[in-house]
């Protein structure tokens, strides 16, 4: 477009050549012919200079009236001298065709007088040079410039380069994850990628999808991200995994909700805790009481049977964060949460415990070092590579595992979307056999996998508060004798 609209606004502009030739007068032996022609050769490029000089244009400007143009008209006058011959090419450029090649001529015949003049020593006798025109110059039927094909392909071709260098410098610049190739490797050169959600803009309104559309694709996504939780090489002896982000607004929490929902579906016994004592979006997803839950439990104020609700008809049990704290990473590392931990363990089947992010704040850190290891929910072109690095820096820092990486809010559309569908890896996972009645036994190279193509569960976490497209089962709380 540029080239186009740079071709329609120039001026266009004629070219007019007069050629002359050079010549000596001499006697006609081998030996003069061959001196004359070598100093016809020099003497050509002096007159090719002198060509644009006041001396030549001033009898030009004269004849033709060209008064209102004079001092800009030795910048139309261009000279060459083609190489080894006694040639002289004049090139006037002009917007006219006649003018330049009016000029052309005049020219020419200005710099025979001026040169006739230069080289005659004696006027008795006759110069020993000529100058003799052997084309004139004519009016050209095309304009020199613009050229309108040769600019649209040098624009196209000037446009691709560029565009090819901006999208290099953009993918060199930009430290955002977008696809499983942007992970970080373990120790044994694979990348636990446990499972994929896509981006959905209806999951603000609809956040737990596996319990109000089960069927669905997305649905299909957390059940696959279950199956591969299952084979995840836990601390061993644990049941409990944390589930965080490095930054907020990456959909941990919609994840685990989830993904809670998807494994009590088989019939194991799940425990989701919302240790998120930030930010604490559990009791809101689940429609159940908030005001008291883990932050109660762990000052003493309450037993664990008084504040864990069941959800529904299913093997989900829930324990909201309570009021928010002034202390929580305190509270989170405490002995009571240890106790806590260990206890829940003995009683279900797998714990799932929601936290704050790890780059705000520690306590997913210090949680990492008390459970059987860390997923990392990773937001697909939101997430850098900087910040997913410091993230696992700070659960190295601490001595915590890391289980995999949940990719979320994974483009549907567009480049990102094709380099995720073309890039997801299998990783390999090692022995386990923790989640109780889930225990497996011992085996190898399950990948993550992604073979449905469409996941789930973006933004979710981040607005909870819109109206769901089912409402959420009654829950009811377990019967126990006060403390």
């Amino acid at each position: 477009m540029a080239a186009f609209a740079v071709t329609s606004l120039t001026t266009p502009t004629y070219e007019s050549t007069t050629r002359l030739f050079v010549s000596t007068s001499g006697t006609e032996s081998a030996a003069d012919l061959l001196t004359g022609n070598s100093f016809t050769q020099q003497r050509v490029k002096s007159y090719a200079d002198i060509v644009t000089s006041p001396a030549v244009l001033d009898s030009v400007v004269a004849e033709l009236s060209l008064q209102d143009i004079a001092d800009k008209l030795p910048d139309a006058i261009t000279t060459s001298v083609p190489l080894n011959t006694v040639i002289l090419e004049i090139t006037v450029s002009d917007p006219s065709p006649y003018k330049a090649a009016s000029i052309a001529n005049s020219v020419a015949h200005s710099l025979e007088n001026v040169v006739t003049n230069l080289e005659t020593v004696d006027p008795t006798l006759a110069s020993p040079v000529k100058l003799s025109v052997i084309q004139p110059g004519e009016a050209a039927k095309q304009p020199a410039s613009p050229r309108p094909l040769l600019n649209l392909a040098l624009g196209a071709l000037i446009g691709l380069a560029l565009g090819f260098g901006a999208s290099l410098l953009r993918e060199s610049l930009d430290l955002r994850i977008r696809s499983v190739e942007d992970v970080p490797e373990k120790e044994e050169g694979s990348v636990n990628v446990l499972g994929g959600i896509v981006f959905d803009p209806t999951a603000d309104s609809n956040p737990l999808i596996v319990h109000t559309s089960p069927k669905s694709t997305r649905a299909e996504a957390f059940r696959q991200l279950r199956t591969n939780m299952q084979f995840v090489e836990v601390a061993e002896g644990r049941k409990s995994i944390v589930m965080t982000s490095s930054i907020p607004s990456e959909g941990k929490s919609s994840t685990i909700a989830n993904l809670a929902i998807a494994m009590a579906d088989t019939g194991a016994k799940v425990l989701l805790v919302d240790c998120d004592l930030r930010k604490p979006k559990m009791h809101k997803y689940f429609s159940v009481e908030g005001a008291v839950g883990l932050t109660n439990l762990l000052i003493g104020q309450v037993k664990p049977a008084d504040v864990i609700q069941r959800w529904g008809r299913k093997h989900l049990d829930l324990l909201p964060a309570g009021q928010v704290p002034p202390n929580p990473s305190e509270l989170l590392g405490s002995e009571a949460m240890k106790k806590f931990l260990a206890k829940a363990e003995k009683d279900y089947d797998v714990v799932l415990i929601d936290t704050a992010p790890l780059l705000p704040v520690t306590d997913a850190a210090i949680l990492s070092k008390l459970t059987g290891g860390v997923a990392l929910v990773v937001a697909v072109g939101k997430t850098t590579k900087p910040q997913l690095s410091a993230a696992l820096g700070h659960v190295d820092a601490i001595g915590g595992k890391v289980l995999g990486f949940v990719m979320n809010k994974i483009p549907t559309k567009g480049v990102d979307a094709y380099r995720y569908r073309y890039s997801y890896k299998y990783g390999s996972y090692g022995a386990y056999g923790a989640y109780g009645k889930y225990g497996y036994g011992k085996y190898g190279a399950y990948g993550a996998y992604g073979a449905y193509g469409a996941y789930t569960q973006a933004y979710g976490e981040e607005a909870t508060e819109k109206a769901e497209s089912k409402p959420a089962p009654k829950t009811t709380r377990k019967s126990t004798k006060k403390a």
